[in-house]
C-alpha cells in the first residue's frame, strides 16, 4: 500500500469514528416519551393529544434549546428499555433519577419532585396513620425515616397496598413493607386508584403530585391522603429528564434549559398551574 493510500485510509477511519459524536451534538429534532396517564405530570386528552405539566415544560425547554420536539405515549413499565432500543430520544414521564436507574441511563438535573405518600379511603383505619404531612428525606434524615417507617408499619400490617410497577413507590414498599403487607402492582396509577375505590386494595402509594390531583377526580371523592411523605435516598434526586448514556451533549442542553426555567420562574408558573403549588427544585 502506498503512503498516500495509507493516509487516505487513516483519514477515513478517523472521520468514521467522529461522525456519531457530531451527529449527537447537532440534533435539531428529538422525540420525547411520556406515559400520558400520570396527571398532572402527563395525561391524554379525549381527542388523543398529550397534555400536562411535562408536555408544557418540555415544549418550553425545547424552544429554549432551539430543538424541534415531538411527544409520544409509552407505557411506563417499558419506557427505559424502549429508550435504550432507540425508539425515542428522551423520557419526561414523572421519572425520579434514582441510583438504580442511573446504572442504566443518564439524567438531567431535576425539574420537580414531590415525594411518595399513601392514600386510603375515608373511614378506613389507615386514616389514623401518624405523621400526616410530615416529610422525611431518606438521605438527609435516615434516623427520622427509620422512626417514621416503624410508626406506620403497624397500621399497614395485614393490608393490601397498590402501587405502579417499576415506580419508586414499588421500591419503597419492597424495602420497608413487603414483610407486613401484601403488595399488588399495576401497570398504571389509574388502575390502582380504581381498585382502591372498589375495595380491592386497602391503600396505594404514589407521588404526592399525582395524588393531590387524583383525589379530586370524579369517583375518587372517598380517597384521602394520609401519613408522612418520603423522598431522597434510593427514591431519587427528583423528577428528571432521562436520556441514553451517550447523549452527553443533549443532557447538557437540557441542564442549561432547566436552570433557565428555574431562574425565570417558568417551572414555578407551570407547576402552580398544574399542581397548585411550586415544585421548583431548591
Amino acid at each position: 500500500m502506498t503512503l498516500k493510500a495509507k493516509a487516505a485510509l487513516a483519514f477515513f477511519a478517523v472521520a468514521t469514528f467522529v461522525a456519531p459524536a457530531a451527529t449527537a451534538q447537532d440534533k435539531t429534532k428529538i422525540t420525547i416519551a411520556t406515559e400520558g396517564a400520570f396527571p398532572p405530570y402527563n395525561l391524554t386528552r379525549p381527542d388523543g393529544t398529550l397534555d400536562g405539566y411535562e408536555i408544557e415544560l418540555g415544549n418550553h425547554l425545547c424552544a429554549q434549546m432551539k430543538i424541534e420536539c415531538t411527544f409520544v405515549a409509552q407505557s411506563f413499565e417499558g419506557i427505559i428499555p424502549a429508550l435504550q432500543a432507540g425508539k425515542f430520544d428522551v423520557i419526561m414521564s414523572g421519572m425520579s433519577a434514582t441510583a438504580k436507574r442511573k446504572e442504566i441511563i443518564d439524567f438531567s438535573i431535576p425539574y420537580g419532585g414531590t415525594g411518595q405518600t399513601f392514600v386510603t379511603l375515608k373511614g378506613s383505619d389507615i386514616t389514623k396513620m401518624p405523621l400526616k404531612g410530615e416529610v422525611f428525606n431518606l438521605a438527609n434524615n435516615p434516623d427520622g425515616t427509620k422512626k417514621a417507617v416503624e410508626a406506620i408499619r403497624p397500621i399497614l400490617e395485614g393490608k393490601t397496598i397498590g402501587v405502579q410497577t417499576s415506580s419508586i413507590g414499588s421500591r419503597f414498599l419492597d424495602e420497608y413493607m413487603k414483610d407486613v403487607a401484601t403488595i399488588r402492582e399495576y401497570k398504571t396509577t389509574e388502575q390502582h386508584d380504581l381498585d382502591l375505590t372498589s375495595g380491592r386494595v386497602d391503600a396505594v402509594i404514589a407521588s404526592l403530585g399525582y395524588m393531590i390531583t387524583a383525589v379530586k377526580q370524579p369517583g375518587n371523592e372517598e380517597m384521602e391522603i394520609v401519613g408522612p411523605r418520603f423522598l431522597g435516598g434510593f427514591l431519587g434526586a427528583g423528577t428528571s429528564v432521562g436520556l441514553r448514556k451517550d447523549e452527553t451533549a443533549l443532557r447538557e442542553k437540557f441542564d442549561t434549559a432547566i436552570e433557565a426555567a428555574k431562574a425565570d420562574g417558568t417551572i414555578k408558573r407551570l407547576s402552580e398551574k398544574w399542581f397548585g403549588f411550586d415544585l421548583t427544585p431548591r
